[in-house]
């Protein structure tokens, strides 16, 4: 079977755990901050706050930018739940906009239009689906014109970046997720990423029950346990720095697959121009998903559909107001592909050969 992903460990990894757990400072502490410092470097931000996982992250963000009850944060139904989650934890309510149908990230026409329609517009939330960058000049734009927060939800886009600048970088503040099936992992895992240090401070707080940067035990404000544990930053800093050559074997094997299936009946994943993809998924689209999906099980090859349910189609949000139609159409008609860096030259044939073999 070539699986849809394949989280890879090695020795250095197993090394570094070692010596974290021989050390004792087995929770929050300075290995944790050092790879704040690294994320943040790789980035391009002033500073980096690691949280216990993505969506932790992407709450810890909200809090920290002040945005929460009588708020309303524009973002994209087509994408994992806790986009829109983590705005409702906050105390915020997620305001649907639909998306463009080559990229499947957030369309800056329909953004401009539910701002200019909706009050307390808040805050735009764009996430960088499958590892491309969304259109980012023109909602910074939008943001700037209407006095708006841009948070990005980076989670699946380590190392991307829109017009050479890292994403992560390119808001008031930025999201990661670190878990297992990402470009790089911690186990589970997130970080918030940003230039401001007053957000980097009450994103520090925040995930530390309210204690202040000096500690101890004077809570400033309620906050959470969100932290990031020793141990999952020391597999993290190795992970980081495998990050480039991981990110470069998905390119590789996504200019494998575009390249061969040029002419088979299916469309393959858009890069712009001012854009590096780092293809967290390899995400084609066909007008028979589901049979395609069936014939590649049926060969030993593994495929995703990320996502199968909008998430204004979702029960907890139905009651939320949207007009989304490009983002329905894509969740009946994407499929992802194998594109990790353990698929082989000979995995790639594989995959190649059973598109076509099913086009026929």
């Amino acid at each position: 079977m070539i699986p849809i992903a394949d989280p890879e460990m090695g020795e250095r990894e197993i090394e570094r755990v070692r010596e974290v757990m021989e050390s004792g400072r087995i929770a929050d502490g300075p290995e944790v901050r050092a790879f704040e410092e690294e994320f943040a470097e790789f980035c391009g931000t002033d500073r980096g706050v690691a949280t216990s996982n993505g969506t932790t992250a992407l709450h810890t963000a909200f809090e920290a930018l002040g945005i929460g009850p009588g708020d309303k944060v524009v973002t994209t139904p087509f994408s994992f739940v806790a986009s829109a989650n983590a705005i409702r934890l906050a105390g915020a309510e997620p305001v649907f906009a639909d998306i463009d149908p080559e990229t499947y990230n957030l369309d800056p026409v329909a953004v401009e239009e539910v701002v200019r329609r909706e009050a307390d517009v808040a805050a735009i939330l764009p996430v960088h689906l499958y590892g491309l960058p969304a259109e980012m000049d023109h909602l910074l734009d939008i943001a700037d014109d209407h006095d708006l927060a841009v948070i990005e939800d980076a989670a699946q886009a380590h190392g991307a970046a829109f017009r050479d600048q890292r994403v992560g970088s390119l808001g008031d503040a930025a999201c990661f997720s670190l878990y297992p099936t990402k470009n790089m992992t911690t186990g589970e895992g997130g970080v918030v990423t940003t230039d401001r240090d007053d957000v980097a401070e009450r994103a520090e707080s925040f995930v530390n029950h309210g204690r202040p940067p000096e500690g101890g035990y004077e809570h400033v404000s309620v906050g959470h346990n969100f932290r990031l544990t020793s141990i999952a930053a020391a597999i993290g800093r190795v992970q980081l720095d495998r990050l480039p050559d991981y990110n470069e074997a998905r390119r590789a094997n996504a200019a494998y697959l575009t390249d061969s299936l040029v002419d088979a009946d299916v469309t393959t994943p858009t890069e712009p121009a001012d854009r590096t993809h780092v293809y967290h998924q390899y995400t084609i689209r066909t007008d028979d998903r589901d049979g395609l999906a069936a014939h590649l099980d049926e060969v030993g090859i593994g495929t995703g559909v990320y996502y199968p349910t909008p998430i204004h189609e979702q029960p907890a949000y139905d009651d939320v107001i949207h007009d989304a139609p490009v983002a329905e159409r894509a969740a009946e008609r994407t499929l992802s592909l194998p594109i990790h860096p353990n698929v082989s030259e000979r995995d790639l044939r594989t995959i190649v050969s059973a598109i076509r073999e099913y086009d026929r």
